[in-house]
């Protein structure tokens, strides 16, 4: 097994609780791009609040963001995948108000918002990126194509069951998933990390077996599962530390650099048996 691909996730992964990339991690991944391995991010986060990050690190690949709604090239701007809700999207968005469940939604790569909440105002200062004001996103979603629907809520009791309704109403539809405790997320059901990963990795000719990802939530878990290794970092909940291959340290403690020195920069483990092992789980393929 050689590491031809790897795949990082920013949020609570890459970048630290003050949202910035360590020294140490930056300069692996620059360590990386010599030795001719391609890095790419993948994220839930809009194509525009990842950029910049991208741009930090160099670079010149096509970025995973929306969880995998779109696909697009760091330097180009060349389009490789997009996949926007859908005609569900007007339907969503009419029953989460109906809930009483903050949300937004992205159309041309802009974080669109009804009114100014606090929700709304702690997601793009987050996000790093301005909000896009809408009198109505339900009649606006009839026109022009929402590349996902987040709903918001810090009261975990009330997006538990909201969750559940829409799994139950539009499961077999869309791609329902938590990037955060207190963030729902609800795509095209061909939207996800998992499979953009495979469509970039195809892109350059890579196998899956040469693949690493490296995430930290629940959005991560299909993509850590295709991936050749999955790494979870510490600070992940436990059902994404089962779904990985490797624990490493958390995103406060370079835990991405230390997957990366392991797996690829000084790869230790027997390269026709990756080491499955961690906190005493082991998971077959």
């Amino acid at each position: 097994m050689s590491i031809k691909l790897v795949a990082i996730d920013l949020d609570d992964t890459l970048l630290d609780s003050g949202l910035s990339i360590s020294p140490r991690c930056a300069a692996d991944i620059e360590k990386m791009r010599q030795k001719g391995v391609l890095v790419t991010l993948a994220t839930g986060r809009m194509y525009r609040s990842a950029l910049p990050y991208a741009l930090q690190l160099g670079m010149n690949i096509p970025l995973i963001t929306y969880q995998g709604a779109l696909v697009k090239d760091s330097l180009s701007g060349e389009v490789l995948y997009f996949r926007p809700v859908g005609e569900l999207a007007t339907t969503v968005m009419e029953f989460l108000r109906e809930q009483g469940v903050y949300f937004h939604t992205y159309f041309n790569d802009q974080l669109c918002v009804e009114s100014d909440t606090p929700e709304a105002r702690a997601y793009s200062q987050l996000a790093g990126v301005e909000l896009t004001f809408m009198p109505d996103l339900v009649e606006a979603s009839r026109y022009q194509p929402a590349l996902k629907i987040m709903a918001i809520s810090h009261d975990i009791k009330l997006l538990d069951p909201v969750e559940a309704d829409l799994k139950a109403l539009f499961g077999q539809d869309l791609y329902i998933t938590r990037s955060k405790l207190h963030y729902l997320e609800i795509m095209h059901r061909d939207a996800n990390k998992a499979r953009a990963l495979q469509l970039v990795a195809e892109h350059y000719g890579i196998e899956q077996a040469d693949v690493l990802a490296i995430g930290d939530s629940y959005n991560d878990i299909a993509m850590l599962k295709w991936a050749g290794i999955g790494v979870a970092v510490a600070n992940a909940p436990q059902m994404v530390k089962a779904a990985a291959d490797y624990v490493t340290a958390s995103n406060d403690e370079d835990g991405v650099a230390e997957a990366l020195e392991k797996w690829v920069l000084n790869p230790q483990a027997d390269p026709c048996c990756p080491d499955r092992h961690r906190d005493g789980l082991a998971r077959g393929r």
